[in-house]
């Protein structure tokens, strides 16, 4: 049973490693793609095929991580009671959002002056983790039937637009991808609250599967008909093209490109329609790898036991090999020393290079860090004394 249980682990935490890498070719891309600085790969008017599934496929990356995370507050949850999950969750919850303050935005900025903040995936871990501290103590089917309800009914909250500055602003954090103006300084929200910290205890709960008395028989056949109903669930609505996201599809001047516009889901803030499809398929690949081991699968396991320290690293990296690049190509380093975001400094535009550029310094990047991130995960497991590693 044992020797079970570390299988089924290994799947959760190779779905975990292939996400991280995936998010390192949507990062690589913000730094050396010339066609980023002008125009988002989603805009149907100006982007191609390849980009734009270069583009989608990195959507994968925060509902896994967000949602995975659940379920490994609940594999804690086996070792200790409900108070000690909560401060376990807690602690870890305010240290992400710290984080995402300070280590995170040096990464993404090369500076440390707060005159903007960007808050991303990294600030709704947190915040995510610190209301499943409180949704724990809550009923289980009254916590699954409020997610579910957000998860599927905050569409319907689109159009809500408060004109006084305070109720807009305390909206914008809720519900609304945008800038927060607080005069001296600039919130940008790119990961609002909802529905993302509805998003985490249906991943918590979802670990259920994973208890050592489910026969793995039939947790793959429920993880298979869960992925294949959510995936089934998103064609439904996209078909229908009337709810649950924010862009409907249309038809384009190429199949190719009407279909890319049938997969076009908003991200900011995560419709209904792009959580359906990345959960449904992620669930799936849960029941296909299972069983799956070899060397591939054994280094995407390894990425996936160190995924915060992966994710830092990884962003200082790629923002390094990106001054070198620019500089070498006739920037300076101010140049990339960002004010908000990457993409958006106009002091870049006529940088950049081919995308398939953009997949070999991807390629590159993630097998030379492959073996830091090994020898960090011998180091944690040899050293779990330690109790400031399970913090990266």
């Amino acid at each position: 049973m044992q020797t079970n249980r570390r299988n089924r682990i290994k799947s959760i935490d190779m779905l975990r490693g292939l996400v991280m890498v995936i998010m390192a070719l949507d990062h690589v891309r913000d730094y050396f793609h010339f066609d980023a600085y002008f125009f988002d790969p989603a805009d149907m008017t100006k982007t191609n095929v390849a980009l734009f599934w270069t583009r989608f496929v990195t959507h994968f990356c925060a509902p896994v991580f967000v949602f995975l995370a659940g379920t490994s507050a609940f594999f804690v949850g086996q070792r200790r009671n409900k108070k000690s999950l909560s401060i376990w969750l807690l602690k870890r919850g305010v240290w992400l959002v710290i984080a995402e303050l300070t280590i995170i935005k040096l990464a993404w900025m090369f500076k440390l002056d707060y005159t903007s903040i960007v808050l991303q995936v990294i600030w709704v871990l947190g915040i995510s983790m610190i209301f499943l501290a409180g949704f724990i103590h809550l009923p289980k089917k009254l916590v699954i039937g409020l997610s579910l309800i957000a998860v599927f009914g905050h569409n319907l909250l689109d159009g809500v637009a408060p004109s006084d500055p305070i109720t807009s602003g305390i909206w914008t954090f809720l519900h609304v991808f945008n800038l927060v103006d607080f005069g001296s300084f600039q919130v940008f929200v790119g990961y609002p609250m909802i529905p993302w910290i509805f998003v985490m205890p249906l991943g918590y709960y979802f670990g259920e599967l994973y208890r050592p008395t489910v026969d793995s028989k039939l947790r793959i056949k429920r993880l298979f008909q869960m992925g294949l109903g959510i995936t089934l669930l998103f064609f439904a609505f996209r078909a229908i093209n009337i709810y649950g996201d924010l862009v409907p599809w249309s038809e384009q001047e190429s199949m190719g490109m009407t279909i890319a516009s049938f997969f076009n889901v908003a991200k900011y803030p995560p419709s209904l329609q792009y959580l359906l499809i990345t959960l449904g398929p992620s669930i799936m690949f849960l029941a296909w790898a299972e069983n799956w081991q070899n060397w591939l699968t054994e280094k995407l396991v390894v990425i996936g036991r160190v995924p915060m320290f992966f994710y830092i690293l990884h962003l200082y990296v790629i923002h390094l090999l990106g001054a070198i690049a620019a500089i070498l190509t006739g920037f300076t380093f101010s140049d990339m020393v960002i004010d908000l975001w990457i993409t958006l400094q106009p002091e870049l535009q006529g940088y950049g290079f081919q995308l398939w550029v953009v997949y070999l310094v991807w390629i590159v990047l993630v097998i030379a860090l492959y073996p830091i991130c090994s020898w960090y995960n011998d180091y944690k497991t040899a050293h779990r004394e330690k109790w400031w590693l399970t913090y990266l």
